[in-house]
């Protein structure tokens, strides 16, 4: 299968690629908007693919099979970066997709981003922007799931999450390398078609909870 990974630089996109490379089976792209990140996208297995969310993507999703949206603006950004590519550059690679025959879409989106305007104030605008995404994707006919994850951290996998339509937000939080294996789970796990659901850390198995969706 040949996978593309949007945001494949960041944290989370470069343990997708880490995770999904471990199948022969798999071809996997990483998306990288600058040539000096080919090389990491290399050492991880993965084929870097030069192209940006914020201009035309369209050559980047040819004889792909399926889709991971992991791309981000980033904490550091203003609002109009976080409108240009958590929400206009994730349309933009539906469109695309939906263009090229792509036919499955798996985004990374964010909890709370089903009630952007019921968010902590600094987190709003971004839920907005993820919001504005998610709706679009499942509007687009493409088969897709939608994961939304509670806060993220960089601590070690632990391999085991609660996974629901919506799950306990309070002073929970999952660690991104089991994010970044539930989406690569995903892309192959019938069950999670076209759903959306939350995830934290939890004590079922990545596999037990996708198949309990």
């Amino acid at each position: 299968m040949n996978i593309l990974i949007a945001g494949a630089n960041g944290t989370t996109g470069k343990k997708i690629i880490e995770e999904l490379s471990k199948d022969q089976k798999n071809t996997v792209y990483g998306m990288i908007r600058k040539e000096e990140q080919a090389q990491g996208i290399k050492d991880l297995g993965g084929h870097p693919v030069l192209a940006d969310l914020e201009e035309n993507v369209d050559k980047a999703v040819d004889n792909m099979d399926a889709i991971v949206f992991a791309a981000g603006s980033g904490p550091k950004t203003g609002p109009d970066k976080t409108t240009a590519v958590d929400k206009n550059g994730a349309i933009k690679l539906i469109d695309a997709a939906k263009k090229k025959g792509v036919e499955r879409f798996v985004m990374l989106s964010s909890v709370g981003s089903d009630q952007p305007q019921q968010g902590p104030e600094g987190m709003q605008h971004y839920l907005e922007a993820k919001h504005d995404a998610d709706e679009h994707l499942k509007a687009s006919g493409l088969t897709y799931t939608i994961v939304r994850p509670v806060a993220l951290t960089n601590e070690q996998a632990k391999g085991t999450i609660k996974a629901d339509k919506k799950v306990d937000h309070a002073d929970t939080s999952i660690p991104r390398a089991d994010v970044a294996s539930v989406l690569a789970q995903a892309i192959s796990e019938k069950n999670t078609f076209n759903k959306i659901f939350e995830i934290h850390s939890g004590n079922d198995t990545i596999q037990e909870a996708l198949n309990h969706i």
